[in-house]
């Protein structure tokens, strides 16, 4: 799959993660959506690259770009193969070494299919997190991994096993059907098929627990299992780019399909973020913009002094008329 490549040298850069959705709300609200400062500021500014996407793929356009940005790359430089972006890892103080996060989270049983609400949206706290993951700790251990408390919402597992393992991310499966992102262990090798029966015992182990007793008198979901996301043993540390931003406004307002939200942060975006950038320009700074859907992602950077008429005529006629963000199809 193509990839957004990481700046040459380091300049302000924007990344913008659910810029659009698939789902039919999002799509209705897109045809009274008016960003004037973003179209200002695409209309100086050409598209650099575009990476295209399915729905199918395990890490999110926003999670490739952001890895790219952050320089967490194979050996070689190149991306990352789907699903196996080290996060864990490469955030760590010994990145070589195979680690993971577990998220502990609700497994929603619906008629005709199991759709997973994440930690973070269900009101986890340190009370009802760590009991659970206290439990689980020494199952874990039997199997090679050993488990640290990191937050609420998410645990840290170390251990060989989880070497080169592909798993969807959880901003992925959030509030989405898991059907589609359990794997075939039949070849997918031990250490998949290992964590799966982890996974398993966890939803057992959970389902008894006083922590899940207390939650159902409180009529609160219970946390009844765990995913693992952020896989892998990686390259190097990942950097920090202070010439990086990702707003999450508008990513967490799509993963709980909260789309007035979604909206409302589309508009603080527009205020807030894009008048810096546009400012930038004027002074003849380069800045870059990168918008991410669900699928795909496309980036543009400001153009260079002297090309401005030439490229925007090109600009204005490749996109047409639609507004240009709309356009990025499909996102």
């Amino acid at each position: 799959m193509p990839a957004i490549p990481p700046s040459v040298e380091p300049v302000p850069h924007l990344l913008v993660p659910f810029a659009r959705a698939s789902a039919p709300e999002c799509q209705a609200l897109l045809q009274t959506l008016k960003l004037p400062r973003l179209e200002a500021l695409l209309a100086q500014m050409v598209p650099e690259t575009f990476a295209e996407g399915s729905d199918q793929d395990l890490s999110l356009p926003h999670e490739r770009a952001r890895a790219l940005a952050m320089g967490i790359v194979q050996a070689d430089g190149s991306p990352w193969p789907d699903g196996r972006i080290p996060w864990a890892a490469a955030l760590s103080d010994a990145p070589e070494l195979p680690q993971a996060w577990f998220s502990p989270c609700h497994f929603q049983v619906g008629m005709d299919q199991v759709s997973l609400v994440p930690g973070e949206q269900l009101a986890l706290d340190d009370a009802n997190s760590r009991p659970l993951f206290e439990a689980l700790a020494p199952f874990c251990r039997e199997d090679g991994i050993t488990l640290r408390f990191e937050t609420p919402t998410r645990w840290h597992a170390s251990g060989e096993v989880l070497r080169g393992i592909a798993y969807a991310s959880l901003d992925r499966v959030s509030g989405r059907s898991v059907d589609g992102w359990l794997h075939d262990v039949g070849s997918a090798g031990a250490g998949l098929a290992l964590l799966k029966r982890l996974q398993s015992e966890a939803q057992m182990l959970f389902y008894t627990h006083p922590v899940n007793d207390a939650r159902d008198a409180a009529r609160q979901a219970s946390i009844n299992g765990f995913w693992v996301h952020g896989a892998g043993a990686a390259a190097c540390r990942a950097r920090a780019p202070t010439d990086l931003r990702m707003p999450d406004a508008l990513r967490q307002a799509a993963l709980q399909a909260d789309w007035l939200a979604w909206r409302s942060a589309w508009e603080a975006l527009d205020a807030n973020d894009m008048p810096p950038l546009l400012d930038a320009l004027r002074q003849g700074q380069p800045v870059r913009l990168t918008l991410c859907g669900e699928r795909s992602a496309r980036t543009w950077h400001s153009e260079r002094p002297g090309t401005a008429g030439r490229l925007g005529r090109a600009f204005k006629q490749w996109w047409g008329k639609k507004p240009a963000w709309q356009s990025i199809d499909p996102l």
